[in-house]
This record gives structure tokens, C-alpha cells and sequence, in this order.
């Protein structure tokens, strides 16, 4: 009797005290929009100086369900917006509705705040570092952004590992394994770029990115002079590294895979003083990753700090260093060469010699960026940086190739230092004369670069008597022994006596006025460059040029999820090489015509761009098609034509399905061929693209039930009609391409694990062309089949 007494009055103390307990604490929520009135998913939304936040949805609603009583401060801010304070008091049992409206200041919404875009493929918004004071569907430009998560998901782990599916047009053909990325988009090599400044010392630079320090990348199509200084016509890649955000937060996670990959990232986020002024975020990644090749390996460590310290309400100076290092097989180690076709032989073959030093490279950056709020409409922008690679290392290329399947193998020296000390100055603002609205933009541009390099040295591996067998491999102590290079003399007068000296000195300013009519429906862009440069290459003597370049693109919205644009503008594009007969080097010139129209869809959760271009090229240095392996003379091609049609779809189409699809058509012929240039005539196809180009990647997460976070994911690539990376004719054309990938995932609060295949249908890719110098094909094999598997744990 007592018990069942005791049980009925906790029943009922219970049964009272819930209401009671629930009556202690209230509930804040609300919504949040940008100024056209779209919701924006995924906005980091905190209570100041009690670190508790909370994530908008696709709606871009927000819910504290459980507040103490008492008087708060809300804030939302971010790089790009007018911070936001609001005063509330909470009682007990209240629910409060407190919705905010993000207006943007004079640079546009970077980051709407903290993690916003890194969750979605969709990215509405650009870096502050492309200089835009807009929106991207108001650009006159088509730029795509590949997000973070993108990266997560397709386990990405650097710039050169199959990010480019993400984007329409883009190719990269045969290359120096994880080295170099030099991507192929509108019938060029584009420019790379990292947080706004050109990043190319040399034509192999720069060492491809590791992706655990890198937040997202941009891919802007066409000339970007107006962003950003020494473009190419046909566009840039500018890749964003991670800064902190002012919330205390980590991610650890470890990556195993095919053919020994074994990975390590660390991304530590962190508020140093209370107040949130300092702030500091590290990101670090250990890898060994071998190869389906025996005897190759690519092993790399990198540590990337950032301070950010906010000086004053209207001034910031964030500091950030990155080291990456790599231990990697000698260079071009990867090509197989066959007199016969390509994929004569198994693709596991290699050409590379156990007990040949591998190639050791150090890539340090600093940067330094301050950025001051003039007023509401107007910021101050400057930053420097400080790069300087270091690279003690080997190539190889075969010194002949012969009828009956043997080759004599080559191993050269290439020791390589750059510097590049660049600096960057300039002013976004807003301004209203009538009914007109302006936003401009006024800048500086200069730079240093200086690139020494020793391949003057070289060695046969392999001795004619004795010549290596690509049918029967023998991987033991070469015939003619190991190289002993020169290493005792100084870099500078080896890199003298090779040739292989290059410097760059530019000064650039800019001024854009995006002038908008009725109510900025209709925005014309006005804007001009003056360059100069003074450069130098393969110890030749300096040339200069100086030129002005306009642009001019409208851009007009059909309604707030649709515009239309058009855009001329011209490049100016430095370049060095050598020619033969000793002519001067003239910088690289060009135009492009553009249309184009882009929409977002379903209130901006997904996104499409279709344009038309037509680039038209000259005085491009392309390399002599006479030259033998000893030698790096170019060729002034003349003028070549670009044109095409692109397609980008991307973002989320339904709730937990999101969708990536893109589509080009690329013709880039010969137009004109200057004077007494042989092996190159009009009509040629310009080497190194692929005409069709189509990828799809689908990502669905269940979301709601037993299994709600788990989901599977899956894409293709498909190229067709591909041109070889080479002017030589040969007899046998690339065939198509097509690589399946798919993968599976689990994602609950605190932890993500992911697991892709890729090649799935096992082909046998690659990508090669034909050497008239050594009568032989040469191509280079992709890995089959494999696997990888991450766990990701945040904290």
C-alpha cells in the first residue's frame, strides 16, 4: 500500500512538474532572407557571448527550442553583409519570432555567414576575392563554383583529382601525375589562381592544392581581367582557402584506399579571445597514397594556419600561411610510350626505376589581408603575399624508342626555386546618382615572380646493348647505373648554363562602374584595364609591353530568378618562351563574345546557366613541333578560334536530392598561321580539348526513418571527339571516354562516414598523344577499379 502510495504522488509531482519545467525556458525562432526575399539555407545564427548557435534550414528558418530566461544579444554577421545586432528578453514560456533581413554592403554576400554555402552545391554568392559586388545570377559572366561539400562528398582530396567533372568544358589530358593540374577549358589552358592572386611562376606551376585547406573553388569562363590581373581569354580556376569563422568547432577524419592511400586531416576552428576579435583556424593533412604502378608513391603533408583579428568594427587583418610538402616519383615516370598505338600494354605498367631518388618539394605562402569598412558602401581591400617553391628532383623521357617494344629510358635533373612577392589594392563601393544605381570597383595590381630551374643534366638509364623491354619489365639495377648530377654548384649558375631562368614584373589598374536602371533590373558594366610588363625566359633578353583593355557586358533580370547577359571584353595575357630564330615574344591577345542566360529555380535551392561563346586568340606561343627532347623552342601559333556551348546545372532538386549535371561543346580550330611556321596550318584542331564534354553526379539522403542521414551517390564523365595534347598528326585518334564513380554514405550529428568506387566498370582510360621526334605514341593510364572509405568525426 505505501509503495503504491509513494508511486502515485511521484506520479503526480511528476505529471505537474513537466508543465512546470517546460514553463522555464523559452523558445526564439524566425527566418531568414536576403534582400530579394529569398530564404537562405544554412546561416550560422549565434547568441552573443554564450556560444549557442543555430543553422537555418532551406527555408531558412532557425529555432532555439530551449532558452533561459533573460536578456540576450543576437547577431548575425559575415564577410559581405551589414552585421546585425538585435537586443531580445526571453520569459519563461514565451516563444519568440525575430525574422532578419541580410542587406548586403560593398562586397557582395561572400559567405552569408560562416558554413552557409559550404552545405549546398548551389553557391549564389562569389569570394570576395573575385572582386564581384553581386550576386552571380547578376554577373555578366559565367562562373561556377564547385563547394566544399561537393568536395566531401566525391572525396576530392586535391586539385588535380577529379574536381573538373564538377564543371562543363573543363578537361585535364596526359599531366605529371598530383604535380601540376593545368586544366584545359574554351580550347586553353586556363590560369590558375589562389585567393585572387596568380599563382603561375612557370608553365608546370603551381603545385596542385590539397584540398584539406581549400573551402571551394571558382571557375570563371572567359577573361577575368576586370577580377584579376594576367588572365587568359578562355578563363581561370581562383581557389578559396579556408579562413575562421568565428565559432568553436573541428573535424577530424581519416581516409583509407586503394593501392596504400592512407590519409589524415585535421580542421581546427577556434574563438582565441571572448569576444570573438581573434580568431584562429589550422588545417593539417598527412598522406602516403602508392599507385596501381608499382614502385610510385606521392606522399604529402600540409599545415595551413590563419589568424584573423578584427582591429576595430570597420577593420580586419586576417594573416594565413601554408606549407605543403610532397615525396613523389620522378615527374613524367607515368607515360608509357609504344611504337605500335596506345594501350599497347597493361596499364600497371611503369617506366620508372626503383632506386631513383624521389622528388622533394617545399610550396610556402603567406598572406596578408586587410580589409576596412570605409562606410556602409564603401571597403578598402589590400593584401600581399609571399610565395616560395623549392624542388630538388628528376624527370624522365625516354632518349629513343624502338620497333621491337624496347626503349631507352632517361632520367634528367630538374632543381627548381620560385619566388613571386605580389600585392593587391582596391575599392568596392556603392553609389546612386538619379535613378541610377553604381557599384564600382577601382584597383591595383603588381607582382614579382622569378623561376630558376637546372635540367641540364641528364642520364641514360639504359644502355643500347641492353634496352628496356616494355614486354618483359626488369626492374633490377639498370644497365647503365643510377645518374650522379651535379648538385655541388649553386642552383643559380646551374640554372644559367640550362637556360632555365624566367622573371615577370607587372603593375595593372582597373576601374569598373556597373551601372543599374530601373530599380537595377537592367545593370551595364563599363570597365578598362592598363597592364605593363617587363619578363624574361630561357635566359633570353626582357621584353615589354604595356597595353589598355576594355570590357563592356550588360546583364538584364527577366524576373528576380532570371537573367539574360551579354559581355565583350579583350585579354592580355604575359608570356615567355624561347623562339628559334630569336624573334621577340608578344604578350598573348584576345577577345571574347558572350551570351548567355541564368535561372534559379524553385526559390534558389538549384540553378542553371546556358552561354554561347566565340574567343578569338593571338600571338600564342605553342611549342615548336620540330623541337627534339633537349629542346623547349616555341612557335608564335598566329590566331585561333574558340567557340562553344555550355550547360551547368546544379544544387538541390528535391528535399535530399541534389544533383550536379553539365554539358559543353567545344570547336577550337587554327584561324591564321604566322609566316614560315611549319607543321601547324588553318584548320588545324588546337591540341588538348575534348569537343563533347558531359558529367552528372546524383546525391540522395534519406530523411527521415531508422536510416535518416544515410544516402548513395553516383555520376559519370563522358568525353567524345577528344584532340591529342600535341601538334603531331600521328595515325590513331584518342577514343571516348566514360568513367562510372559511385559511393554510399551515413551522416548523423557528430559523425560522417562516405565510401565511393571509382572506374567502377573497370575500363581501361587514358589519355596520350603522338611524338613525330621519337616515332612513337605515347599515353598515360588511369587507375582501374578502387575504392576509398572516410570517417569524419566533428567536435
Amino acid at each position: 500500500m505505501r509503495i503504491q502510495l509513494r508511486f502515485k504522488i511521484i506520479f503526480l509531482l511528476t505529471l505537474f512538474s513537466t508543465p512546470t519545467f517546460a514553463q522555464q525556458h523559452g523558445i526564439l525562432k524566425g527566418k531568414i532572407t536576403s534582400t530579394d526575399g529569398q530564404p537562405t539555407a544554412y546561416v550560422n545564427i549565434g547568441l552573443k557571448n554564450k556560444n549557442i548557435s543555430a543553422v537555418t534550414n532551406d527555408n531558412g528558418e532557425y529555432t532555439f527550442p530551449r532558452i533561459k530566461p533573460g536578456a540576450y544579444t543576437i547577431k548575425v554577421s559575415a564577410v559581405g553583409i551589414n552585421p546585425q545586432e538585435k537586443n531580445i528578453t526571453i520569459t519563461a514560456g514565451q516563444t519568440l519570432v525575430l525574422d532578419f533581413v541580410l542587406t548586403e554592403n560593398s562586397q557582395a554576400l561572400e559567405v552569408v555567414t560562416i558554413a552557409g554555402k559550404n552545405n549546398r552545391y548551389k553557391v549564389s554568392l562569389p569570394s570576395a576575392s573575385l572582386r564581384l559586388n553581386e550576386p552571380l545570377l547578376e554577373a555578366p559572366q559565367n562562373i561556377q563554383t564547385v563547394s566544399n561539400l561537393t568536395l566531401k562528398d566525391q572525396q576530392i582530396i586535391s586539385m588535380s583529382d577529379g574536381l573538373i567533372k564538377n564543371v562543363s568544358g573543363a578537361t585535364r589530358l596526359e599531366h605529371w601525375g598530383d604535380m601540376y593540374t593545368n586544366i584545359t577549358m574554351r580550347g586553353s589552358q586556363i590560369q590558375a589562381m589562389r585567393n585572387g592572386f596568380n599563382v603561375v611562376s612557370s608553365y608546370w606551376g603551381p603545385l596542385t592544392e590539397d584540398m584539406s585547406f581549400v573551402d571551394h573553388i571558382e571557375f570563371v569562363k572567359g577573361p577575368a581581367g576586370f577580377m584579376l590581373g594576367n588572365g587568359d581569354p578562355s578563363g581561370m580556376y581562383n581557389v578559396v582557402t579556408k579562413k575562421p569563422t568565428g565559432f568553436n568547432k573541428g573535424e577530424v577524419s581519416l581516409t583509407v584506399g586503394s593501392f596504400d592511400l592512407y590519409r589524415a586531416t585535421v580542421d581546427f576552428d577556434h574563438k582565441l579571445t571572448n569576444d570573438g576579435k581573434l580568431l584562429f583556424r589550422l588545417n593539417t593533412a598527412v598522406q602516403n597514397k602508392g599507385s596501381f604502378r608499382p614502385y610510385e608513391q606521392n606522399d604529402r603533408y600540409s599545415f595551413a594556419p590563419v589568424l584573423s583579428y578584427q582591429i576595430s568594427n570597420r577593420t580586419k587583418l586576417t594573416a594565413e600561411y601554408t606549407l605543403q610538402n610532397a615525396k613523389m616519383t620522378e615527374v613524367g615516370s607515368y607515360y608509357i610510350f609504344s611504337p605500335g598505338g596506345y594501350a599497347a600494354f597493361p596499364r600497371e605498367l611503369t617506366l620508372t626505376q626503383p632506386g631513383v631518388t624521389p622528388t622533394r618539394i617545399n610550396d610556402h605562402n603567406l598572406t596578408l589581408n586587410l580589409q576596412h569598412q570605409i562606410s556602409d558602401n564603401w571597403k578598402l581591400t589590400a593584401q600581399a603575399a609571399y610565395y616560395k617553391y623549392l624542388q630538388t628532383g628528376t624527370s624522365s623521357w625516354p632518349s629513343a624508342v624502338n620497333a621491337d617494344n624496347t626503349v631507352i629510358r632517361n632520367v634528367g635533373i630538374w632543381d627548381a626555386e620560385s619566388s613571386m612577392k605580389l600585392a593587391q589594392l582596391f575599392v568596392n563601393g556603392q553609389a546612386k546618382t538619379g535613378g541610377i544605381n553604381h557599384r564600382i570597383l577601382v584597383g591595383f595590381d603588381g607582382g614579382k615572380k622569378n623561376y630558376i630551374a637546372d635540367w641540364g643534366q641528364s642520364h641514360n638509364l639504359d644502355l643500347p646493348s641492353s634496352p628496356f623491354d616494355l614486354n618483359n619489365p626488369n626492374y633490377s639495377f639498370p644497365s647503365n647505373g643510377y645518374p650522379n648530377f651535379d648538385r655541388d654548384t649553386p642552383l643559380a649558375q646551374r640554372a644559367i648554363a640550362a637556360g632555365g631562368l624566367m622573371d615577370q614584373k607587372y603593375l595593372s589598374a582597373y576601374a569598373q562602374d556597373e551601372l543599374g536602371f530601373f530599380e537595377n533590373k537592367i545593370r551595364l558594366t563599363l570597365a578598362g584595364r592598363y597592364t605593363f610588363v617587363d619578363q624574361s625566359a630561357w635566359g633570353g633578353a626582357a621584353d615589354q609591353a604595356k597595353r589598355v583593355t576594355p570590357r563592356v557586358g550588360l546583364s538584364v533580370s527577366i524576373d528576380k530568378n532570371t537573367a539574360i547577359y551579354a559581355v565583350y571584353d579583350q585579354a592580355f595575357t604575359p608570356q615567355s618562351g624561347l623562339i628559334r630564330n630569336g624573334g621577340k615574344v608578344e604578350p598573348i591577345t584576345g577577345t571574347n563574345n558572350e551570351i548567355g542566360i541564368k535561372k534559379d529555380w524553385f526559390d534558389g535551392k538549384w540553378n542553371t546557366t546556358l552561354s554561347a561563346y566565340r574567343i578569338l586568340k593571338q600571338n600564342e606561343l605553342t611549342a615548336d613541333p620540330t623541337n627534339t627532347p633537349s629542346q623547349n623552342f616555341s612557335v608564335v601559333l598566329g590566331e585561333k578560334r574558340a567557340q562553344g556551348i555550355e550547360f551547368d546545372l546544379r544544387g538541390t532538386i528535391t528535399s535530399g536530392l541534389k544533383l550536379i549535371a553539365n554539358y559543353a561543346y567545344t570547336d577550337s580550330k587554327v584561324t591564321k598561321v604566322t609566316p614560315g611556321v611549319t607543321g601547324i596550318n588553318v584548320g588545324d584542331v588546337v591540341p588538348g580539348f575534348a569537343k563533347h564534354v558531359a558529367n552528372a553526379w546524383l546525391t540522395y539522403t534519406l530523411q527521415e526513418g531508422t536510416l535518416k542521414g544515410a544516402g548513395v551517390s553516383g555520376g559519370f564523365t563522358y568525353l567524345a571527339d577528344r584532340a591529342t595534347d600535341t601538334w603531331s598528326v600521328g595515325l590513331q585518334k584518342l577514343p571516348n571516354y566514360f568513367k562510372v564513380d559511385a559511393g554510399v554514405f551515413y551522416e548523423h550529428s557528430k559523425f560522417k562516414i562516405t565510401g565511393n568506387a571509382f572506374n567502377i566498370l573497370d575500363k581501361y582510360l587514358f589519355s596520350g598523344s603522338y611524338y613525330q621526334w621519337l616515332n612513337a605514341y605515347y599515353y598515360q593510364a588511369e587507375a582501374p577499379r578502387n575504392y576509398r572509405v572516410s570517417i569524419a568525426y566533428k567536435f
